[in-house]
């Protein structure tokens, strides 16, 4: 009696929708960093925040010891009164000679020296004016603020320090933590394939975004979702890979700049995907995929496939 053939399983394939979504590395990075450093010199004479809190864009980080430029701020406007009262008595010298002129009292050359006198004075106003709201300028960055919302890191500087305009250390540090940065790699040729799927229509995307959830090193997903941003034009010369960036909005801070994080992007919808299960897949010595197909004449023939990624689908 011949043996019977061992029966086995087999599975009806067919094209359907699935979304393609890729698990990569990265780390958090903040959205806006702003260096805060003195714009004029002097003494500092007090802090005005807590290292480690969340500030408003605008609140005084500093106080400079201001008297010095309180002095050159009052001295200029004492200069701009001075130049204010010359120009007056010009022009009312101007007046006078202009009633005067084409008598005998005064001279055509005496009215035109008069009107330039004038004309000079008006330009020593001009700049007692510029002078004066440079010392304003000067005298209002004695209060050192932060130019972001954000949290501020330690200082860098303690009381009595002396600082100078445009030194190369900055007082301390304002990271912007809402929205948050995510930046991940993905290599070069993935990168190409996925361009080359959404440009002839294999993939398609919502709004023209991908989506990207997050996981943190905890292993828990964090509760907002984020989208991609940009994607970087250089390619790492060293490791083939191409940055992405993500955005996520961060209302509590739960994330911080330097957090290692793994995010799941979606890369779009495939609308005509295959789905074979795994153990249905067999590598040849060289690698290559096959499955084996049964005919309409229950004949089974092996044929090579394009694996693209594994999924997890419950039920297989």
């Amino acid at each position: 009696m011949a043996s019977r053939c061992p029966a086995v399983g087999v599975v009806t394939v067919k094209t359907e929708p699935l979304q393609i979504t890729t698990e990569l590395p990265g780390r958090t990075s903040a959205y806006r960093i702003a260096e805060v450093r003195p714009q004029v010199s002097g003494i500092i004479l007090k802090r005005n925040f807590k290292e480690g809190s969340d500030i408003e864009a605008g609140v005084s980080l500093y106080q400079i010891d201001p008297a010095t430029y309180q002095a050159a701020y009052d001295s200029a406007k004492g200069d701009l009164a001075k130049a204010q009262a010359a120009a007056n008595i010009a022009q009312l010298t101007v007046n006078r000679y202009q009633k005067l002129l084409g008598t005998q009292y005064i001279s055509k050359q005496e009215y035109d020296q008069a009107l330039a006198d004038a004309q000079q004075a008006n330009a020593a106003v001009t700049a007692a004016k510029a002078a004066v709201e440079t010392a304003r300028i000067n005298l209002a960055y004695t209060k050192v603020t932060s130019p972001i919302s954000g949290r501020i890191g330690k200082s860098n500087v303690t009381e009595g320090a002396l600082v100078q305009n445009g030194q190369a250390t900055a007082l301390a540090t304002v990271q912007q933590l809402d929205p948050i940065y995510v930046d991940v790699t993905q290599s070069s040729n993935d990168f190409l394939r996925l361009k080359q799927e959404l440009a002839n229509g294999t993939l398609k995307q919502e709004n023209g975004k991908a989506k990207v959830s997050l996981i943190t090193s905890d292993g828990i997903k964090f509760p907002q979702d984020g989208t991609l941003e940009f994607s970087d034009v250089t390619v790492d010369q060293t490791t083939g890979s191409i940055t992405l960036r993500a955005i996520f909005p961060n209302p509590d801070h739960t994330l911080l700049p330097g957090m290692f994080v793994r995010a799941r992007l979606e890369e779009g919808l495939n609308p005509n995907a295959i789905l074979v299960p795994q153990q249905g897949v067999t590598r040849t010595p060289r690698g290559d995929a096959t499955v084996l197909v049964v005919g309409a004449d229950d004949k089974v023939e092996t044929r090579p496939i394009v694996a693209s990624q594994a999924i997890a689908i419950s039920g297989w």
